[in-house]
């Protein structure tokens, strides 16, 4: 799978912008603050119909605009036909995702349909931040690799805000009372959900551990041995019996304080928890190996039954200025072995990014960025 050309209109601090890709390299260099992750952030939106930066999408319009166009073409395969993702957004209105013009019923139809994998110098909130961050990345990645899971994911989540402002809305007025069947109707269909959600990630985890785990060794050499699992009380107890239980402590607290929102992934090296007792290289490392196998597990979910998988795009943030050599090195043994297929990573040194590349073979397409405007060179 390839992007052939990006255009962009009043998006972050580009207020028009047309590019044209290599199948092969890309690369964006200028200084910092001129607008190079935000090129990525574009991309990443044509894939996930969001930003990587930001959970307020109005964020990405330009200060002196009301609306942004992001728009791409694809391919899937060699020589098909280019298919055209628009991504659209007007201050006070629903953002819209079109594909060759025809608009989605649900954004959620189009994740997974072109995978791509940022390797960002913030992957190390996942290790760093609280469950949240974490759940957020590993929901990502298998709604991508799974619509059903996806959809088990928004009805659960939509189930659990209802679920909350009724906690709410007792603890506000508490001379109203509350309406206790309908509780116990949301408990009936989150239970399920929530016990399936758990499921599926601990099953996905159980496979990705040790495609995770092989990057981590080629990337550190074997010096340490890492581990990643799955925490959930549904995986040991039923749902609707903890929500039961949990009742009081719920209204209480304003929030449903059991479930599989509140599981986590827990994150080991030589049995101690890389957050604490990891150096910052070793947490680098293991970052950047989730990214790898997040890669591969990509490429095959998307090769499944086909001769010639397609490869997510693969987009590659100031991993110059933020990684050591030895680790830039590994992923650049894997660029120069083809191991990706289409590539896009930002640099603030040309000279730097040449001699890095000196041993990649194939199109590399080189672009300037210079404060919102962007040219090839």
């Amino acid at each position: 799978m390839t992007l052939d050309s990006l255009q962009l209109l009043f998006f972050k601090n580009y207020e028009a912008a047309a590019l044209q890709f290599s199948p092969g390299l890309n690369c964006f260099i200028g200084d910092n603050g001129s607008g190079k992750t935000n090129l990525l952030d574009a991309i990443h939106y044509l894939s996930l119909t969001k930003s990587a930066l930001t959970s307020v999408d109005a964020n990405s319009i330009r200060q002196d605009a009301d609306f942004f166009v992001v728009k791409g073409s694809f391919r899937t395969a060699e020589g098909a036909l280019a298919e055209t993702i628009q991504v659209s957004l007007r201050l006070g209105q629903k953002k819209v995702l079109t594909h060759d013009k025809q608009p989605y019923e649900r954004l959620a139809d189009h994740i997974g349909r072109y995978p791509a994998v940022l390797v960002s110098p913030y992957d190390t909130d996942l290790i760093r931040e609280g469950s949240e961050e974490r759940r957020k990345y590993f929901d990502s990645l298998l709604s991508q690799f799974d619509h059903g899971f996806l959809d088990v994911l928004i009805t659960y989540n939509a189930l659990l805000r209802q679920r909350n402002a009724l906690l709410k809305q007792a603890a506000d007025r508490p001379a109203h009372g509350f309406d206790r069947d309908y509780l116990l109707a949301l408990d009936d269909q989150l239970a399920p959900l929530g016990e399936e959600l758990s499921a599926q990630r601990a099953a996905f985890i159980e496979r990705f551990t040790p495609v995770f785990q092989r990057h981590y060794q080629q990337l550190a050499d074997g010096r340490e041995t890492v581990s990643l699992t799955y925490k959930s009380q549904l995986l040991a107890e039923n749902f609707g019996q903890l929500l039961r239980q949990n009742e009081r402590r719920d209204f209480a607290m304003q929030r449903t304080t059991a479930g599989a929102h509140r599981d986590d992934f827990v994150f080991l090296m030589d049995g101690l928890p890389v957050k604490s007792y990891a150096s910052q290289g070793q947490q680098k490392s293991y970052a950047i190996a989730l990214k790898l196998a997040q890669f591969e597990t990509l490429t095959h979910r998307a090769g499944a039954g086909d001769a010639a998988p397609a490869k997510p795009l693969l987009l590659l943030d100031d991993i110059f200025d933020r990684l050591d050599e030895k680790r830039i090195a590994r992923l650049l043994e894997l660029v120069a072995n083809d191991t990706f297929g289409q590539v896009f990573l930002t640099d603030t040194n040309l000279a730097r990014t040449d001699r890095a590349l000196a041993n990649v073979r194939g199109a590399i397409r080189r672009f300037e960025v210079r404060g919102g405007t962007v040219a090839q060179l």
